[in-house]
């Protein structure tokens, strides 16, 4: 197995080049802190220490992600991500903020950002969440990771992106796939909700197993939606997938 030096699996681009992160804080230390932790990934990163050079740096780098810091010199991180969003429209945007408030969290969310972290925050958290947000949009790949997946009739191209069942194409979200990923890689396998989240979403969500519950949900309305079912839930232990039994 490809590894990262911090013994995690390495991801690349899918073209196999290094990702490529943009950091963005005014607190020159922070960044440099957190552009050395995105190149012990070994991925491609550049800083920037306010709105105007950030949009000006994601121009040249076009990042496949970027760490904001909500509050900046000249702006507010909300607004560098819609401008963002137009130089490269896929972006993954990790925001940095000092503030708890859940309606900052709501804003950051609604206004087209991925995922969140409160400072203080550590470095390891941050780098989890990068990984977790990159693999669920499609813009990484694990460097040993094999390209097809099947559990009876329901088959992954994982280099593509497909889902289909009994031929038949399944459209799924970013985390839905990697949610049925994660499944068809353990079939016959009980997985708990601890386990999800910490593989899916590669962090803790402070008890909200609920969010498992709620993509479990979307999966069984795609894949066995008048089909006999390929997902099942375990009470008390998790969910499994397996093929129908005849």
């Amino acid at each position: 197995m490809n590894t990262t030096r911090s013994g995690r699996p390495a991801l690349t681009r899918p073209d196999g080049t290094p990702l490529r992160v943009l950091v963005v804080d005014d607190d020159p230390d922070l960044a440099e802190v957190l552009s050395g932790a995105v190149r012990y990934e070994g991925w491609q990163v550049r800083t920037a220490g306010d709105g105007a050079s950030a949009v000006a740096a994601a121009r040249e780098l076009l990042p496949d992600a970027v760490v904001l810091d909500v509050m900046l010199p000249d702006t507010d991180g909300f607004a560098v991500l819609r401008t963002l969003h137009t130089v490269k429209a896929d972006v993954c945007v990790l925001f940095l903020t000092a503030r708890d408030a859940v309606e900052d969290r709501i804003k950051g969310i609604t206004a087209g950002g991925d995922d969140y972290v409160t400072k203080p925050f550590s470095l390891e958290e941050v780098v989890a969440r990068l990984r977790g947000l990159l693999r669920r949009a499609g813009m990484a790949r694990q460097l040993d990771e094999g390209p097809r997946l099947t559990v009876g009739d329901l088959v992954m191209d994982e280099d593509a992106r497909e889902v289909t069942r009994d031929g038949e194409l399944i459209e799924l979200s970013p985390t839905e796939f990697e949610l049925l990923r994660f499944l068809m890689r353990n079939p016959r396998r009980v997985l708990s909700k601890a386990q999800i989240l910490d593989r899916v979403w590669s962090y803790d969500f402070g008890g909200r197993a609920h969010v498992v519950e709620l993509y479990i949900s979307y999966l069984r309305k795609k894949v066995d939606a008048g089909r006999e079912p390929l997902i099942h839930t375990v009470r008390g232990a998790g969910y499994v997938i397996k093929p129908v039994t005849p």
